[in-house]
């Protein structure tokens, strides 16, 4: 397609590019600046890729803007694809599995997709088209490192760009502040990124669910439980907190497996328990308020995308039970966090905020897709 028709391409574009410049202004990366024309040539074929289906399926596909002497053992067509929502469709099931992208550069005025890659370089642009109208631009932080950060996210007229401005960095939740911080010195390669995981999956068994972590050592939380508790573990089962004594190369053998199966536990009507060492306590648990203590009436709302700002809601505003029950929680246990996903995607870190005197609700599913 010669022509962008996707308008959210060529409106957003010019802002991508400035992002990418800035985070690639003195890196060690062999990352090519993006410019706006080729941001809105892959973002609008990713979009017109993402509504096509190949044999009933629509397309996942991660996109690289990279040339290939830049891409590390890369696949190389013999016969360069163009960049088409009909080429990438079609190629869709060959890459849909994690870790591989297509890599696309330019001949002359046009692009066209060269071949495959299992490595970008820090702060290459990347695409993902994760389902119909629903695209990702996200970069990796570090060379070594195979985690990538959100950017942007376009769903459909709707585009969100995430922002860490408006994010207090004594207030959030430090797994907020690791999701947000680029700079920052505590990357995601230990207990916070058990907590990615864990939201990751919560949010992939799509049943809904609830997690509560609670200070290792105390017993206050079973103040705001209804007992009896019906699935309490007994000791704490530690498989997921024996995994951060490991070596991370032992660690990534076996934490897929594990986080999934605690994460599975959150689809129990209820909520989970685990400590701030990720010692399971207990799942199906049922959340109550203690004797005396005051009902939730309104918490602080958030999300860290561009435009928006805190504002003060109601909890019958988050959605139901689920989150209200959460946010009760985290009122009366100030040194807790709640992680609560919804059947629909959503995903909400609630804690006590002692800057807003209230329970914060950060809304974090832009990051987590």
């Amino acid at each position: 397609m010669n022509e962008v028709q996707y308008a959210a391409a060529r409106i957003y574009a010019p802002r991508l590019e400035s992002h990418f410049a800035r985070q690639l202004t003195g890196a060690q990366s062999d990352a090519p600046v993006p410019d706006a024309k080729a941001i809105e040539a892959l973002i609008d074929a990713g979009f017109w890729a993402s509504l096509q289906r190949e044999e009933g399926y629509a397309p996942e596909i991660s996109l690289a803007l990279l040339p290939p002497d830049r891409a590390v053992h890369p696949m190389l067509l013999a016969e360069p694809l163009p960049l088409g929502p009909r080429a990438l469709a079609r190629l869709a099931p060959a890459v849909e599995r994690p870790g591989i992208h297509l890599g696309v550069w330019r001949a002359g005025d046009a692009f066209h997709v060269w071949g495959t890659t299992r490595a970008a370089p820090s702060f290459c642009f990347v695409l993902e088209v994760l389902g119909p109208g629903l695209l990702v631009v996200k970069h990796r932080i570090r060379e070594e490192s195979a985690k990538f950060r959100n950017v942007a996210v376009f769903e459909g007229e709707q585009v969100k760009l995430v922002t860490r401005r408006a994010v207090d960095a004594l207030d959030a939740p430090a797994l907020l502040r690791s999701l947000l911080w680029y700079d920052s010195s505590a990357l995601l390669d230990d207990g916070d990124d058990l907590l990615l995981r864990l939201a990751v999956s919560m949010r992939e068994h799509k049943r809904g669910g609830t997690l509560l972590v609670v200070p290792a050592g105390s017993e206050a939380w079973r103040d705001s439980i209804v007992r009896p508790v019906a699935y309490a573990v007994r000791p704490p089962f530690t498989e997921l907190a024996d995994l951060m004594h490991r070596t991370p190369e032992e660690r990534q053998l076996d934490v897929g497996r594990v986080v999934d199966a605690l994460a599975g536990l959150t689809a129990v009507d209820g909520a989970t328990v685990i400590t701030d060492r990720y010692e399971l306590l207990a799942f199906g648990v049922k959340i109550g308020r203690p004797d005396g203590r005051p009902r939730v009436e309104r918490v602080a709302l958030s999300e860290p995308i561009e435009g928006d700002t805190v504002a003060v809601a109601a909890p019958l505003q988050l959605g139901g039970t689920r989150h209200n029950s959460a946010v009760q929680f985290a009122q009366d246990q100030r040194d807790a966090l709640a992680m609560v996903a919804s059947q629909d995607g959503r995903f909400t870190l609630l804690a006590w905020s002692p800057r807003e005197g209230m329970v914060h609700a950060h809304r974090v599913e832009t990051l987590l897709l």
